[in-house]
């Protein structure tokens, strides 16, 4: 399949695309290209590109106050809906001197926000004007077949969710799930989005897409590992009805402060591995975290495709080019033999182990596994044996058309660390070096949460995601139970959605002869009793036995308006649940949510909340 690295930047009045290969070019002339290429988009659009051969290091995104900013790499899934709607009808070919085209920018139509449609003999004379030392071929040299891709067969995998119903408190008191914090669902279908690619409704796992981002919760106090924030205010997308917010905020870590690292990077090197945007992308990513490693940190290499290799074993954080040196002549081929690879990882990981240290393995994969065990259950078992030893496993997810998030979600939450999708060096930078304290250091581990409902006051309930970290209500004291855990500086969102017995809401109940009939039908905000209980359970990082913390919600926990952060958490699950297909979505359309998350705190200054009110403006 060809492959194409793009670098985009989108700006009020101004598109950036960085190609390979074609040299550069001044922005003088990128303009002319542009005023000739698109001679229907009016003054506010221009067309700035800048083309350099690509070689790894050299191509690196840039940055605006006006925009998000791209760096990924894509592979559209089909012709009809390439990435920026790249098209035959304008586009020309260079060639680097390695006989592979790369395209230019007049291959840029008008769905890329506002552009209009331009002509292929347009497109040729931007080029040629623009760019007049690269020797562009003529209109008739540039045939359809070099410039689309071959469409490969979709094998990825998603779990089935089976979304949350509503429950009645009379016989369902307790609602218990488990921490997340893993963010892969979000990157993942934002990697969809701007492939122009049909969204599974079982590859949007809501509450990822909400701890996705920051929220300004109340901050731990004395020994807590976290704060506790609650709130109840109107249901935006059901007026009859309450949302319940509960947000934990761990606590932030000094780095300058953090325990030693005994790290064993356990790459993925089958022949699926050699897409631009899987080996070479870990291989980009990994040097960047290598920045932030010390002398007394322990770095090991375990390499796995038909069989395993140890690559590095144990060498000190400080001889950084060595560890570099060993990532970057990596290749890929053969069969993919991962529980063989994961093994041996956890055999380093023990030979190297740092008492009261950070001891953990970072495996990045497309988790396509053919060889060896190979399915979610085998390696559930196997790794959640591992994970007694104490050594925690992560998971990077790398590619796509093959990635089998069904395996790399399971092998994450049994090894008791999290899971992230990796699409960017963008990416790659936010998880391993802005959040490298939440990424790698775990400040509570088996943490669990448990919501009790009074049924005096609350006729239903319905969590909002968490469909596969649910858990039974005897399960939540039983320390032998696993929980999720949590790292420094890490936000963990959770909402429900409740009716209080004013709420036409229709909610199914059992009831006993020995149930309570005094149900109150007052508004919740004239509740003379609580509500609700919010209780959390969570074991020290080194801990076997669990503590517990109980946050009672009464009526003085009831607003009339959403806070900022519930107002932006609700519409990220509001939209979750429209691109699920969910019949709780209510009638607003996408437009009606990102207007109202618009109007929020940081919508404009955090480059996350730019970036996903740009990406679901697009849909």
């Amino acid at each position: 399949m060809k492959k194409r690295m793009i670098s985009m930047i989108l700006a009020a009045g101004m598109i950036t695309t960085t190609f390979s290969g074609c040299g550069l070019f001044s922005k003088s002339e990128g303009t002319q290209a542009a005023d000739a290429a698109f001679p229907g988009a009016g003054d506010a659009v221009k067309a700035e590109a800048e083309y350099e051969a690509y070689s790894g290091d050299d191509a690196t995104a840039s940055e605006t106050n006006d925009a998000p900013v791209y760096e990924y790499y894509d592979e559209p899934a089909s012709e009809a809906a390439p990435a920026y709607d790249m098209s035959e009808s304008a586009g020309c070919e260079a060639f680097d001197g390695t006989n592979s085209y790369k395209a230019m920018p007049e291959a840029i139509t008008g769905s890329a926000k506002g552009l209009g449609t331009h002509s292929k003999s347009a497109g040729f004379r931007a080029a040629n004007d623009g760019f007049p030392s690269q020797g562009c071929v003529e209109d008739s040299d540039f045939y359809e077949e070099e410039y689309y891709y071959e469409d490969d067969l979709n094998t990825e995998e998603y779990k089935y969710i089976p979304e949350n119903v509503w429950m009645s408190p009379v016989s369902s008191p307790f609602s218990t799930f488990s921490a997340d914090v893993d963010t892969a669902s979000y990157a993942n279908v934002r990697r969809m989005i701007l492939n122009n690619q049909d969204i599974p409704a079982d590859a949007v796992r809501i509450e990822e897409m909400i701890n996705y981002f920051s929220y300004d919760y109340k901050a731990p106090s004395g020994n807590d590992p976290f704060g506790v924030t609650t709130q109840i205010a109107p249901c935006p997308w059901n007026k009859d009805n309450h949302l319940l917010l509960v947000g934990l905020k761990a606590k932030d870590m000094d780095m300058r402060e953090r325990t030693n690292s005994n790290l064993v990077f356990l790459v993925d090197v089958s022949g699926s591995m050699a897409d631009s945007d899987k080996l070479p992308l870990i291989q980009r990513s990994f040097r960047l975290l290598c920045e932030e490693l010390g002398d007394n940190d322990r770095i090991s290499i375990v390499t796995y495709a038909s069989g395993d290799t140890v690559v590095l074993d144990g060498v000190r954080g400080g001889e950084k080019a060595r560890i570099n040196d060993a990532m970057e002549d990596l290749f890929a081929g053969g069969s993919t033999n991962g529980s063989a690879g994961i093994n041996t990882a956890y055999e380093i990981a023990q030979r190297n182990f740092i008492k009261g240290g950070n001891n953990r393995i970072i495996l990045a994969t497309d988790g396509d596994l053919n060889v060896g065990a190979t399915d979610e259950g085998s390696l559930t078992r196997l790794v959640q044996e591992k994970a007694k030893s104490g050594i925690y496993l992560s998971v990077l997810g790398f590619g796509q058309g093959n990635i089998s998030d069904v395996n790399m979600e399971a092998l994450a939450d049994n090894g008791n660390g999290n899971y992230n999708y990796i699409d960017s060096v963008n990416e790659a930078r936010r998880v391993l070096i802005d959040e490298i304290g939440g990424t790698l250091f775990t400040v509570a581990k088996d943490v669990k949460l448990q919501v009790e409902f009074n049924p005096e006051y609350i006729k239903g309930y319905r969590l909002i995601g968490y469909e596969n970290r649910q858990m039974a209500a005897e399960s939540f004291a039983d320390d032998t139970k696993d929980g999720g855990e949590i790292g420094a500086g890490h936000c963990v969102t959770a909402l429900y959605e409740i009716a209080g017995y004013a709420s036409s809401q229709p909610v199914e109940k059992v009831e006993s002869k020995y149930t309570d009939k005094s149900a109150k039908s007052e508004p919740l905000d004239m509740a003379k009793g609580e509500l609700l209980t919010v209780n959390i359970r969570y074991k020290d990082p080194d801990g076997s036995t669990s503590r517990l913390m109980e946050y009672p919600v009464d009526k003085t926990m009831v607003s009339k308006y959403m806070s900022d952060d519930m107002s932006w958490a609700a519409g990220v699950a509001q939209i979750g649940m429209i691109l699920r297909g969910s019949q709780y979505a209510g009638d607003s359309s996408l437009r009606d949510v990102l207007y109202r998350m618009e109007g929020t705190k940081y919508a404009d200054s955090d480059e996350y909340r730019r970036e996903f009110l740009y990406l679901y403006g697009r849909i």
